[in-house]
C-alpha cells in the first residue's frame, strides 16, 4: 500500500514503456516491404493515464528504444512528453524531463521493470515496479505492484497513487462526467 504523505507530494509520473505498459513482446514484420513494429498496449493502463491526466499530474513516458507504436501510443494517450533513446540512457532523459517541468526528483514517481530503469528509479521520490520487473528492479522500487506489465500493473499503481492522496473517488467522477455521465446522480433516499 503506498502512504499518503508520499504520494501527495508528486507531481510527475513517469512510464517505462516495454515490460510496463507492453507486456515485453514486440511483433515485427513487413506491410508494404516496409519493416514494421507493433505492441501490445493494455486498454485499463491507457484509462489509468487518463485518471492521472484528470488528477493534474504532469505524465512523461521513457522509452530505451525507438518505437513508432510508442509514438502513436504515446500521442494516444495524450502524455506531457514521450523520450526515447536507443541507447537507454534514461537518467540524464528523466533529469531534463524535471528541469523542463520544474518537478524535484522526490517529487517525481517513475514506474519501471529493468536494469535500464534502475538508476532513475534509484532517484525519484516515489520508485514503482511491476510485478515481473527484474530483481534488480524491484530492490530499487519501493513499491511493486501485483499486476504484470502490460496487464493492468499501471492501472493498479494508479488507483493505489490516487486512493492514497485521497483522490480517487473525485478523479473518477471528473472521468465520468467529460464522458457525459452526470456527476449528480440520485442518492439512495431519493431512488426509493
Amino acid at each position: 500500500m503506498l502512504e499518503s504523505l508520499q504520494a501527495k507530494q508528486i507531481r510527475l509520473v513517469g512510464l517505462d514503456v516495454d515490460g510496463v505498459l507492453t507486456d515485453n513482446g514486440v511483433y515485427v514484420g513487413l506491410v508494404d516491404n516496409r519493416p514494421t513494429e507493433f505492441k501490445r498496449f493494455d486498454i485499463q493502463d491507457g484509462i489509468g493515464v487518463a485518471l492521472l491526466r484528470h488528477a493534474g499530474l504532469k505524465i512523461v513516458i521513457l522509452s530505451g528504444r525507438r518505437s513508432e507504436a510508442t509514438e502513436v501510443r504515446a500521442a494516444e494517450l495524450q502524455v506531457d512528453a514521450c523520450v526515447q533513446d536507443d541507447h537507454a540512457r534514461k537518467l540524464p532523459a528523466f533529469e531534463n524531463l524535471l528541469a523542463r517541468f520544474g518537478v524535484r526528483w522526490e517529487d517525481a514517481a517513475f514506474v519501471g521493470d529493468d536494469l535500464p530503469d534502475v538508476p532513475v528509479l534509484r532517484r525519484v521520490g516515489l520508485p514503482v515496479a511491476v510485478a515481473n520487473a527484474t530483481p534488480d528492479a524491484k530492490a530499487a522500487a519501493r513499491h511493486v505492484t501485483t499486476a504484470r506489465g502490460g496487464h493492468g500493473a499501471v492501472r493498479e499503481f494508479v488507483e493505489e497513487f490516487l486512493r492514497a492522496r485521497g483522490h480517487w473517488e473525485r478523479t473518477v467522477e471528473a472521468y465520468l462526467t467529460e464522458r457525459g455521465e452526470r456527476a449528480a446522480r440520485p442518492s439512495v433516499a431519493q431512488s426509493r
